[in-house]
């Protein structure tokens, strides 16, 4: 890979991280194939509906697609972390772009053959390039040091926050004008044209090529062994906590909103949550944490879950708005939190696969939440309902504390009375030291 350039010396700021030599190409060539992501999903599940009369069978196909998008993304990051993106990138996108102006094609005139429509999609998203992953592994490369790549990420997150917002909205625009199908064409031109804008970057040569048999004894595991590193199964879980949580809340704020027979609003709170994590995560990325990874990612899913469960009691559309908003804060740096500590926890071989493996745990963690959430709400009050989707991304914060740690070690044994004006009673046998001094018994 290229050298970075030398950054300017004064303090690290979003500006001087797009100002890095061959980072605004390249970040816009990928920005520009994700846009696809952001409309795709839409797209299809019209275009598929409207070729065949059939909300379930439109339903359905989405699954598929998404199923394969989701659970195969390690399987193709480790693809470009053994061949380099612009090895692997290409093949990809080509593939994926085929197979979605197939089903553009297929779905352009009513009539279509549902199994013929679910097999493309399937295919299609077992192609899916995982450009959200190379971006960040790039990013590492791109940028001289850990505070520029906290700023990258934080940038990369909320790029990809808004991409999600948009998408949906340009495919609102588009039928206007044209068959739904035509969303699905525009998506596959989209990942093609920034695909390949992406690997002719020159911040991409060299990138990822595992050189043969040449891996040194101390490199990360690859595959799914990759799991068995801690800190990155740490970051995995708090991701599909996260993903758990966002997927549960889109269906409570549906149902929030039809109980107050306000259902347009659901589009505003959604709406004043994806501002939170924009907000929260452009904050996040500009300051400089004392802090260790694994404390901010344990502080920042506990927030989560606690402003989730909060949210619950709003007695109005209005609080609701807020508390979701406030819930947004913390979603952002949650996850650019947890892209660091995959960055960090695998050698340079790996790094693709490592952020692949939490974005597949946020996203299907994101089907997880709807799919259980759902049969619930007819069962369940409503605040209830938001502390069961609170619990998972609590749950994983608890996962993630280091009990073993200096801080956590403190209180507890303050708590349980081993130390009492500064002096400490050894855990073996209870004996009082003071001063690194044995001063006899003392009662536990």
């Amino acid at each position: 890979m290229l050298s970075p350039s030398p950054t300017p010396s004064h303090a690290p700021s979003y500006a001087t991280v797009l100002r890095t030599r061959h980072a605004s190409r390249t970040f816009g060539a990928a920005l520009l194939g994700r846009l696809s992501y952001g409309m795709i999903s839409l797209s299809l599940m019209l275009a598929v509906k409207d070729a065949t009369g059939s909300y379930s069978l439109a339903g359905a196909v989405m699954a598929l697609f998404g199923a394969t998008s989701v659970f195969l993304s390690p399987a193709r990051a480790a693809l470009i972390d053994r061949y380099g993106p612009r090895r692997a990138l290409p093949p990809m996108a080509i593939a994926y772009a085929l197979l979605l102006s197939v089903l553009a094609h297929g779905t352009w005139q009513p009539g279509a053959s549902g199994v013929r429509l679910g097999a493309l999609a399937v295919t299609a998203g077992a192609c899916t390039p995982p450009l959200g992953p190379v971006m960040r592994t790039l990013w590492k490369g791109l940028v001289p040091d850990r505070e520029h790549l906290q700023r990258a990420y934080s940038l990369d997150g909320v790029a990809e926050e808004l991409l999600f917002v948009t998408g949906p909205l340009l495919v609102g625009l588009l039928v206007k004008f044209a068959e739904p199908a035509a969303g699905v064409a525009v998506s596959a031109a989209l990942v093609l044209v920034g695909t390949s804008a992406l690997v002719t970057s020159p911040a991409v040569r060299g990138t990822g090529v595992r050189p043969p048999r040449t891996k040194p004894l101390s490199a990360a595991p690859s595959g799914k062994r990759l799991l068995g590193v801690a800190a990155l199964r740490h970051a995995v879980a708090v991701a599909a906590g996260v993903g758990l949580c966002l997927g549960a809340l889109d269906l409570l704020v549906v149902a929030f909103t039809d109980r107050q027979d306000q259902d347009a609003a659901a589009a505003w709170v959604l709406a004043a949550l994806s501002a939170g994590s924009a907000v929260g995560g452009l904050t996040y990325g500009a300051v400089a944490w004392r802090a260790s990874s694994r404390l901010r990612l344990t502080a920042l899913a506990a927030a989560l879950g606690l402003s989730l469960l909060a949210a619950g009691l709003s007695p109005n559309l209005y609080v609701l708005v807020g508390m979701v908003a406030v819930a947004g804060l913390f979603v952002a740096p949650a996850m650019t939190t947890a892209y660091l500590i995959a960055d960090e926890s695998v050698g340079a071989g790996s790094r693709t696969q490592a952020g692949a493996w939490v974005n597949t745990a946020v996203n299907a963690g994101s089907s997880g939440g709807t799919a259980v959430v759902g049969p619930l709400l007819g069962h369940m009050p409503l605040a209830a309902c938001f502390a069961l989707a609170a619990a998972p991304v609590l749950l994983c914060a608890a996962f993630t504390v280091d009990w073993t740690g200096e801080l956590v070690r403190r209180w507890r044994d303050a708590l349980l009375g081993r130390v009492v004006g500064g002096r400490r009673c050894d855990r073996a046998d209870g004996v009082q030291w003071v001063g690194g001094r044995r001063r006899g018994r003392y009662l536990r």
